[in-house]
């Protein structure tokens, strides 16, 4: 006999999502539950309309606090998570439909194509992009902070890294979007940095964008992304930026001595780096010096 199952979604303004969220698991959910944050656009009407249950939240600036709130307001045994910008691929409505009839597990990680700027970005870190999102009520719970992993017990397990049976996450249409989300986002984190105690260091806004750039470019391939991948690289090392210079602002812009030599010291440093990056990324990609090497010997 198949549990039931609650399809909980969080909302604040998404009049534009909505609709397109909750007909992707229509043929899926027992009930829907939808907790709105004191939305002041038409989501509460839209939602309404389409059957789900509407319950109100304050307003938090992020999703986090109020998610222990939509989980105890559903009713089923199984809890899926679904965001208003996402949607559930028709692929996946049948692998859930196997676990809620025979489950071994208590939660399930699921992966996530993101769409970014109109392209599903497959590289650059965002890809599994692996969530707990399908678990048993009473097995997964949240905390506070801003962008955490939830907390489990039990049994968990992860669905195949399969671009048909993922979420899909329509995740920034605009740089105007994700400006505004990172003004958000950048403030809740360096908040998290000073609460445990960071002590802000000129150093990391040198340091830290370099290595995200790093991490999203070239480890993370972000090259095969094309200008997708150039420019979320980027914007991500620009968010780094501007969170380590939100923690030497609530310290009243403190100023700190450093000399043009240690400046440029640490700019050769980086430079390294990337340097290191580059040879890397070109050698796994048959290029660079190895791909002269093959030619010159004809291989």
């Amino acid at each position: 006999m198949s549990s039931r199952i609650s399809v909980v979604i969080n909302t604040l303004n998404e009049e534009k999502n909505i609709k397109r969220a909750i007909l992707s698991v229509k043929k899926l959910a027992d009930e829907i539950v939808v907790i709105d944050m004191e939305s002041d656009d038409k989501t509460r009407e839209i939602a309404e309309s389409l059957g789900a249950k509407i319950f109100t939240h304050k307003k938090t600036g992020y999703v986090e606090p109020a998610r222990n709130f939509a989980i105890g307001k559903a009713t089923g045994d199984w809890i899926l998570i679904l965001d208003a910008d996402e949607e559930v691929s028709q692929g996946l409505i049948p692998e859930i439909q196997k676990i809620l009839k025979n489950s071994k597990a208590d939660y399930y990680r699921i992966p996530r194509k993101n769409i970014i700027f109109g392209r599903f970005i497959k590289h650059s870190r965002w890809w599994p992009d692996m969530n707990i999102r399908l678990f048993r009520k009473g097995f997964v719970s949240w905390n506070e902070i801003i962008h955490t992993v939830p907390l489990t017990q039990g049994v968990g397990e992860d669905f195949p890294e399969k671009e048909d049976i993922a979420i899909i996450h329509h995740n920034y249409d605009s740089i105007e979007e994700y400006l505004e989300r990172m003004n958000r986002y950048t403030t809740h984190h360096a908040k998290i940095k000073i609460d445990e105690g960071y002590k802000f260091s000129w150093k990391d806004i040198m340091v830290k964008p370099m290595a995200e750039f790093l991490s999203r470019y070239f480890y993370g391939q972000g090259y095969k992304d094309g200008l997708h991948g150039l420019a979320l690289s980027l914007l991500q090392a620009f968010s780094e930026f501007i969170v380590y210079l939100k923690v030497w602002q609530t310290g009243k812009f403190e100023e700190q001595d450093l000399k043009l030599s240690e400046v440029a010291s640490l700019f050769r440093e980086q430079e390294k780096d990337l340097h290191y990056w580059q040879s890397n990324s070109f050698v796994n990609e048959g290029g660079g010096l190895l791909d002269r090497i093959r030619r010159k010997l004809k291989i």
